[in-house]
């Protein structure tokens, strides 16, 4: 073997690396934030955690991702850490399907069929209808699907330069000697964690040990302790990810090194026990791709099923070792921008929250009008901070991923809810503001009479519907819900108008004052910009779902189309929001 071969597996392992970048990126721009969405949902069972787990590591086809994701997501509070043991053990087995792909490289067969099931054989064709859908595909659908193959590909063209550079080895003395000292378990271990904490990439380490087992000289015996070795180095990029975070997110690392080692213990002493007592013959026989395939996988599946009873033990020994004091949480941890169509869901989830503080903030201003208290007035304020920090965290966060490689709907979405969550935080504003009404009518000791209390009252519950409607439709990305509030806020604008006409008519005839009319007319101001709010909210919904669609488009169009379903919501709304015939007010 000369130096042109070590360039040449040098080489092969970048394609390799490169390949797998892309395979990744790609696979989960096709997913999106689909599978990763119901992770905190479906996590509360160990057995669809564990599923979940493995899913959504095919899905990005990398264990030490999905080991970052998890810390992101304890660190930033999303995530309990009993929650994401069993994703770690799903993860492991999720991991072994490149060896599996890999170990195609092993066909050898004149049969035409079964040669084209080689990857190096059909991977050419791959590499073509992938360039082909990234160059002609319109839809970022066919381009993502394009990048996988091309992903894929790539990734075998680098196996194959890794398999050709090292085939000289077989017939090199100083090879041969250098792998007597892997005969030794400990060592071989030893090798597996260092290559792959290296390389950052259990799929590279087992196609580097499958590219070395096609020279015939590595052994069952030497292959398996290398392999449990390069599942232990998986958990170096989760090491390295766990540095700044709370004491959960450090568990949860903590977690997938003792699964790991723990696992590797078990597996290591049964099977060389075994051995000592039975004598196997296989343990000095050379080991193919298809065995190392075999290998990987069954000790992933074994370690997770011997250790899956004792997850709870798992979270108490990270517990007993990680004793620092906990540092602050943040709200959206860093870390996540490792799968940016997971951020995109967890900046949403956030985003929701947001919205049912400066609902809540709001309805509570509302209440303090007839029932000044302040306690909750502090409680406002509190909430009205809350709120600028979720739109500062989420504002730099959304502008950070935007200026990721996201898909199209991602992209959308990320500027749909840049405009969101800047509504949410005017509505919390003009929560303050409802509130230094309601205390100037406090402080001053002014009061509505019984009719102009009737009158306000029909436009709070409209304020307190469309808030609630606008929230929800948010919440659940529901288009039909995100309809009916344009019509509403019709309705709210009308009601605005004639509370004050009315006003005006009884300050003409001296049965109202002005400074009570101040107060009213700031009430109904904030009022109507809520509502404003609310429809711009749910103009964000119907964009999202529909990224075509302009907002001013859109509204312009409802507006003067007249349909039907317009119509008929508005015409509801009138209804149930109907003004009593007269009405007065009075200061007293």
């Amino acid at each position: 073997m000369d130096i042109f071969s070590v360039f040449t597996l040098l080489g092969g392992l970048a394609f390799f690396l490169y390949g797998m970048n892309v395979l990744s990126a790609g696979l989960e721009k096709m997913v999106g934030g689909k599978l990763e969405a119901v992770l905190r949902s479906m996590t509360s069972n160990r057995w669809k955690g564990l599923a979940l787990g493995a899913v959504i590591t095919i899905a990005i086809q990398s264990s030490s991702a999905m080991t970052v994701m998890l810390v992101g997501l304890v660190n930033s509070g999303i995530m309990e850490l009993s929650q994401t043991v069993a994703v770690i053990m799903g993860s492991s087995m999720g991991t072994t399907l490149t060896a599996w792909i890999l170990s195609a490289t092993g066909i050898e067969t004149d049969v035409f069929w079964l040669r084209m099931l080689k990857p190096e054989s059909f991977s050419p064709i791959v590499a073509l209808i992938g360039i082909l859908l990234v160059m002609v595909g319109k839809d970022g659908k066919k381009r993502d699907a394009g990048h996988v193959l091309i992903g894929f590909s790539v990734l075998m063209t680098g196996m194959t330069f890794m398999s050709q550079a090292v085939s000289p080895l077989a017939e090199t003395p100083f090879f041969h000697d250098l792998l007597m000292m892997f005969e030794n378990p400990l060592m071989g271990v030893l090798l597996g964690t260092v290559v792959t904490g290296i390389i950052q990439s259990s799929a590279a380490s087992v196609g580097i040990l499958q590219s070395l087992a096609m020279t015939g000289s590595i052994t069952f015996g030497m292959a398996f302790p290398i392999i449990t070795g390069l599942n232990i180095g998986t958990c170096v990029t989760g090491l390295l990810s766990a540095i700044g975070t709370n004491k959960n997110a450090k568990r949860v690392v903590a977690v997938s090194i003792y699964f790991k080692v723990i696992g590797t213990i078990i597996c290591l002493s049964v099977f060389y026990g075994l051995t000592a007592l039975f004598h196997f013959d296989f343990v000095d026989q050379p080991i193919g791709v298809l065995g190392i395939a075999i290998v990987h996988t069954l000790f992933n599946v074994i370690n997770t099923f011997v250790l899956l009873p004792f997850s709870k033990q798992l979270e108490d020994l990270a517990k007993l070792t990680i004793r620092e004091t906990s540092t602050k949480e943040e709200l959206l941890d860093q870390r996540l921008m490792l799968s940016p169509s997971f951020a995109i869901a967890e900046c949403h989830a956030l985003a929701v929250k947001m919205a049912h503080t400066a609902r809540d903030s709001m309805l509570s201003a509302i209440q303090m009008i007839w029932d000044y208290d302040a306690k909750t007035a502090a409680a406002i304020n509190e909430q009205e901070e809350e709120i600028d920090l979720y739109e500062d965290t989420l504002g730099t966060f959304l502008v950070k991923l935007s200026s990721k490689e996201l898909s199209r709907t991602d992209s959308n979405e990320a500027a749909e809810l840049l405009h969101a969550i800047g509504d949410f935080e005017r509505i919390g504003d003009h929560a303050v503001n409802i509130l230094r009404v309601a205390q100037e009518i406090h402080d001053k000791q002014l009061r509505f009479s019984d009719k102009a209390q009737i009158e306000l009252e029909v436009i709070t519950q409209a304020i307190q519907d469309i808030l609630n409607l606008t929230v929800e439709a948010f919440e659940k990305e529901d288009t039909q819900l995100a309809s009916q509030v344009e019509p509403l806020e019709q309705v709210v604008d009308g009601l605005k108008s004639e509370l004050k006409n009315r006003h005006i008519r009884r300050l003409q005839e001296g049965r109202c004052t002005i400074e009570l009319g101040f107060v009213l007319t700031d009430l109904l101001t904030n009022y109507e910009r809520v509502s404003d709010h609310c429809s711009n909210v749910a103009v964000t919904v119907i964009q999202i779902k529909e990224s075509s669609m302009v907002a001013h488009g859109y509204l312009n169009e409802v507006k003067s189309s007249g349909s039907p379903e317009f119509t008929r919501a508005y015409d509801a709304y009138q209804v149930a929001y109907q003004l009593p015939g007269s009405g007065g007010m009075k200061a007293e």
